[in-house]
This record gives structure tokens, sequence and C-alpha cells, in this order.
């Protein structure tokens, strides 16, 4: 008979089909088809179950991995499904959207030469499958408290709280600006790394379980602060960043020059036929942006970056070419959608940094210098270090500005004593009670607009975490188990 602990000789990592490259240069859908039971089945029974499981450590969210990897290796899709809600309030978008390089795979044991155990797409399966046969969360056992709490943005981290909240009878009503939920999760994540429907059905199912969306409501406009806290009982503040990163180089302000985020969302709206005004960002309006026939360059190297790369190649674009400052091992960006984008046509320059975008009333092209890593900076990275004589133009019809975002604080903080760091991060505190309170003893927050621009999983950890805080402060029991401390990225009051 053989050993189960050496599935993993016999089975080798398969990861999920891809549809043809030329298929997905010109759709804006998913990439990745879905696992049938029996692969799944198959993959999630190469896992080791070791005893102090690393995926699970690295996992900002801490999934049961190995538990749900055994029974969906079992065929009890219902109780991985429970399981997996346990601790991911969104399990089917992390599944697709996390960089599981590095993260949870990146720290699986098998990734040592034998291929680590394919975690994400099993985690995507998971909830997909689920929901098709008519899984539900079991809210049979939630007693209401009269207890509500106005969140205000339907992202990650609200949707997290949400999820908490709800579970503990507390009633959560969600205020957000955008028509739908999902925060950048809907308008700036492209559709080819998560369709919209998913996220959708999501709402649907936190509808069911209690939630109540009040969408194109932005509070501050519509509704006054002042009104959520008079009328609620606890706020949860989950805004996150909006306000685009300069180069600060000459240039920026030609015609031609783009921001990424307005660029992506204006794509999105087209793809689901909403009116550009009503979803503009903060406030940047603009219409519908086309890079058809255009040489394109990107700056930048996260996974934005690589956002704004695949979705010029579904437009059109006459090429891509992806310019980022430091080398290949350092980019940031998740390596799937690295080699994604690869693979798609785009062309990547390492070591080169924009020092000018040229141009005669309109853009021409961007002038960069190439660089050498140096000695590491405050945060721990090696900081690119310009060559002298070694400027170029890289000739260009566009150039889209991908460097990444600041919380942007809104007026009426200050008013209501919520405090900011120097970086206009939100104050939060870091006590074993009552995570993620703010500087407003009735107010909280977590997510991008406290940690600064980072993963979804994080926002979502965050939202769950600031949400048994609430918990605690209305003095609702909680059967909510605590997360890890607080990231040490995390600036606290």
């Amino acid at each position: 008979m053989a050993d189960k602990n050496l599935q993993f000789y016999d089975v080798p990592r398969t990861d999920p089909a891809k549809l043809p490259i030329e298929q997905r240069r010109t759709e804006f859908r998913e990439i990745y088809v879905q696992f049938d039971p029996k692969g799944a089945s198959a993959q999630a029974g190469r896992c080791l179950s070791c005893g102090n499981p690393f995926c699970e450590w690295k996992c900002p969210v801490h999934n049961y991995i190995p538990n749900w990897l055994k029974l969906i290796e079992q065929g009890k899709l219902f109780e991985a499904a429970e399981l997996s809600h346990k601790t991911n309030s969104l399990p089917e978008m992390c599944g697709r959207i996390c960089p599981q390089d590095r993260l949870c795979e990146g720290a699986c044991t098998l990734n040592d030469g034998h291929g680590a155990v394919t975690i994400g797409a099993i985690e995507k399966y998971i909830t997909d499958e689920a929901l098709k046969q008519g899984w539900k969360p079991d809210m049979t056992h939630v007693r209401p408290t009269g207890k509500r709490v106005a969140i205000v943005g339907a992202g990650p981290a609200g949707l997290g709280a949400a999820d908490i909240l709800v579970r503990h009878g507390v009633k959560p009503v969600v205020f957000d600006r955008y028509p739908r939920i999902g925060g950048l999760l809907t308008f700036g994540i492209p559709p080819f790394k998560l369709e919209k429907d998913v996220v959708e059905k999501r709402r649907e199912i936190m509808e069911e379980m209690g939630v109540e969306f009040r969408l194109g409501v932005e509070v501050g406009r519509d509704v006054s602060f002042d009104a959520l806290l008079a009328e609620y009982d606890a706020v949860f503040l989950g805004m996150g960043t909006y306000t685009y990163v300069k180069g600060n180089f000459p240039g920026e302000d030609l015609p031609g020059v783009i921001e990424a985020l307005p660029y992506l969302v204006s794509n999105i709206n087209r793809e689901l036929g909403l009116p550009e005004s009503v979803t503009a960002p903060c406030g940047t309006g603009g219409g519908f942006v086309s890079m058809q026939d255009k040489r394109v360059v990107v700056l930048g190297g996260g996974d934005t970056s690589m956002d704004c790369n695949r979705t010029a190649i579904r437009q059109g674009a006459a090429s891509v070419t992806c310019s980022y400052r430091r080398d290949e091992d350092n980019m940031p960006g998740s390596r799937r959608d690295y080699k994604n984008s690869k693979e798609e046509g785009v062309k990547f320059l390492f070591n080169r940094q924009p020092i000018e975008i040229v141009g005669n009333g309109k853009v021409e092209g961007v002038k960069v210098v190439e660089t050498r890593l140096g000695p590491p900076g405050p945060r721990g990275r090696r900081l690119p270090e310009p060559i002298p004589g070694t400027e170029e133009i890289i000739p260009a019809d566009a150039v889209i500005i991908a460097f990444g975002f600041l919380p942007n604080p809104a007026p009426w903080f200050e008013k209501h004593g919520i405090r900011l760091h120097a970086n206009d991060r939100v104050r939060v505190t870091q006590t074993a009670r009552r995570p993620f309170q703010t500087t407003n003893p009735k107010v909280f927050a977590g997510g991008d607009m406290v940690r600064g621009s980072d993963l979804v999983v994080t926002a979502v950890f965050e939202g769950r975490e600031a949400a048994r805080g609430i918990l605690d402060y209305l003095g609702v029991a909680s059967a909510f188990t605590p997360g890890a401390q607080i990231s040490p990225s995390v600036q606290v009051a």
C-alpha cells in the first residue's frame, strides 16, 4: 500500500489550466480554468499535514490550510467551505488575487523543488463550488443584539468587519460612494484577475446574512459623519488609499500621461456599462481611456503596474513596455502576474529609473537612466543608484504612472478627534482587547488607510480584527478567535 505521506512524489504540482494566450490578449475575463473535484482532491492530497504548518503562519489571516486541504481530499466540500470562512471573509477572492508565491505557497514545505501545494487554486475552488452546490454561511445560532455599526467603505476591510459583526448579532450598515461593493476589488482589479460577478455573489451572500449596503452614498457629502456617530453604536472606517504617488520629474503633466487608477477604473466602467462620472475615484473624473494602437510605457513594478500592462494589451496597444528602477528579483509585483504579463506580450526593462517624460505638447517618450542597487534605505530595501552616462529615451505615445497610493484623510477627521500620523495614516491602538481603535473611542479603522497600500488579505484581516475590538467596545460576547499581533508595519497610536 502506498505511503500517503509520499503522495507528493507520485502526484506532481499541477496548476489550473490557462486560456490560450491569443484568447487572453483580447478578453477581459479570468484566464484560469477551475479545478474539477478529482483534480482538486489529488492536489489537496499532496499536503504533508505538517505539525507546524508554515503556510498558516505566513497567511495574513492564518487560514486552517492543511485542515481544509484534508477535507477536500476526502470530498467534504461544504465542511471545507465552512472552515475556510472561519478565518477569511473573502476566500474566493483571496484565492484569485493573493500573491501565494510570497505567502502560503512560498512557505510550503514542498516549495523546495517538489512544487508547493496549489493552495490558492484550491481555496478558490472551495467557495466557488460550494456556492454552486447551494452552500450558505450557517447563521442559525445568531441572535440579534440590537446594536448597529456604521461601516464607511465596502472594500475588503469593510467587508471583513461586516462579516464578523453580523455573525455576532450586530447589524452592519455599509456606506460606499461606489454603486457596487468591493472598492478596488471591483473598480481597480481588472476582470481578467477577478470577474465582477464573483464580487456581486459575495454581496448577495452578505445581504442574506443581514448586512445592509447603502451604495452611491458618500459620507461627508450625502450623509454627515455627525449623523453616523449619533445614529450608530460604533463606526468602522475602511476607506482605502486613493492619492497616487508622483514621480516629481519633468513632463508628468504632458497630455498622454495617465494615473494608473483612473485608467483602470475607466476600463472597468466600460466593461460594466457604468457612467465614468459615477465611479471616478476621489473626483478624478475623465472618460474612457483607450490604448489601442499606442506605444505604452508603464512606470512601476507592483501589482497595479501588472494590471495596467495587461489591460493595455487587451485594449490593442501597439506595444507595452514596463520600466522598473530595481532588478527583476526586487520587483514587488506578483510573480504570477509578471509571468502572465510576459506571456501576453509585455516587454520589461529593469534597472531603469525615469528622469523625464519628453514631448512637444504631448508625450513622445520617457527618458530613463540605468541603475544599480546600492545599500539598503530606511525601509530595508536596497536603493537604486543612477549610473551616469546611461540615459536613453523609450518612445511612447502614452505613459501610465503606477508608483503606488497614499492615504487621503477626510476633512472631517480632525473635527471628530481621529488623529493621524505624519504620513496621514490613521492612528490606531494595538491593545489585545480593542485592536484598531482610533483616538476617537467610538471609531475603529483598518486596511490601507491604517497600514498604507497593501494586500487585499491584510485588509480583510484588519477589518475582522477591528470588528473584534468593536464587539468588546459594545459589550458583545465574541466567539471570534483573535488573529496574530498587529503587523509592525501598522503604526499605532
